[in-house]
């Protein structure tokens, strides 16, 4: 089982990412571990996940949530 993640960061910015677990990864990510962006943008706190069961349609859709803009992310947020 695959996860797509949306989180918040402290400047108010929103990173997407993908994984297998998803509060392991939110306490990389708040050490400064996970990703380059989000070890200077200061990850706060989890907008939404969803599941895939594979690691391909899980990368599909975290590139497909890439290409959106910042309203259309936050209202996948609101749509769960």
């Amino acid at each position: 089982m695959y996860f797509v993640y949306l989180l918040e960061c402290a400047d108010k910015t929103i990173y997407t990412g993908i994984t297998t677990d998803i509060e392991r990864r939110f306490e990389e990510h708040q050490k400064g571990l996970a990703s380059h962006y989000t070890s200077a943008k200061k990850a706060v706190r989890i907008l939404y996940t969803e599941e895939h069961l594979d690691r391909s349609s899980a990368l599909k859709r975290e590139a497909e949530i890439k290409r959106w803009k910042r309203s259309q992310k936050l209202a996948l947020t609101r749509s769960r």
